[in-house]
């Protein structure tokens, strides 16, 4: 009897340790800080509609891209909206006659960042398994029109992440800022579980369980 009070004792005292150490390194250990959220991905102010520039070709994605997630949580008490970002984006789009008629894009998930270490250490080890997974990808599977004197544009096709793919719709908007430069930013709402992702709930940070992925992409001709 004494040797299983002293083991029942001995078990809740660490408990009672654990119990201290996450609640006061809990908040810490996933994120320092919580800055301000990276403003939603807007076309610039000079990108005309599209059919404003020959916009019939081959686009390939170049400096200037970033591709990326926005997603709510509870940290501490506090809603957070939180941004992660990389500019690890490759590709091609291919316009023909007003339409989008292929698009195919890869982001690195290693890469993807938000303002705390922590955070993204969780984001690429736990969440989106980023070693298993390296890449995010969106296939276009049908064809897109731009309507003329528009930039709003609906892109269709396959998103596929931490190996799981899903049919998604893409609210995208195309601009033209130069003959051989064009602009698409957009993004698309998502619901982790559908991509085997299971939202954190730690106690000190609780996120949504849905959020969206979001892009501005640089496409220079050729």
């Amino acid at each position: 009897m004494r040797t299983r009070t002293k083991a029942a004792v001995g078990i809740g005292a660490v408990v009672v340790v654990v119990g201290g150490v996450a609640a006061i390194f809990g908040p810490g250990w996933y994120a320092d800080r919580a800055e301000d959220a990276a403003d939603e991905p807007t076309l610039s102010a000079s990108a005309a509609p599209a059919e404003a520039t020959d916009s019939n070709g081959t686009w390939t994605v170049s400096d200037g891209s970033f591709a990326g997630y926005r997603v709510d949580e509870v940290l501490q008490g506090e809603d957070v909206t939180v941004t992660g970002r990389t500019e690890d984006v490759t590709g091609q789009v291919t316009i023909a006659e007003g339409e989008v008629t292929d698009a195919s894009i890869e982001v690195k998930t290693a890469t993807i960042a938000t303002d705390s270490d922590r955070r993204d250490d969780y984001f690429r080890n736990n969440a989106i398994q980023a070693e298993e997974f390296p890449t995010a990808t969106f296939e276009l599977t049908e064809p897109a029109a731009i309507e003329e004197g528009a930039t709003e544009v609906e892109l269709v096709g396959d998103l596929t992440v931490r190996g799981e793919t899903r049919p998604v719709t893409v609210d995208a908007e195309v601009g033209g800022d130069s003959a051989d430069a064009l602009q698409v930013v957009g993004s698309v709402p998502v619901t982790f579980a559908d991509f085997g992702i299971e939202a954190p709930n730690l106690g000190f940070v609780r996120v949504e369980d849905a959020g969206s992925i979001e892009f501005s992409l640089a496409l220079a001709k050729g």
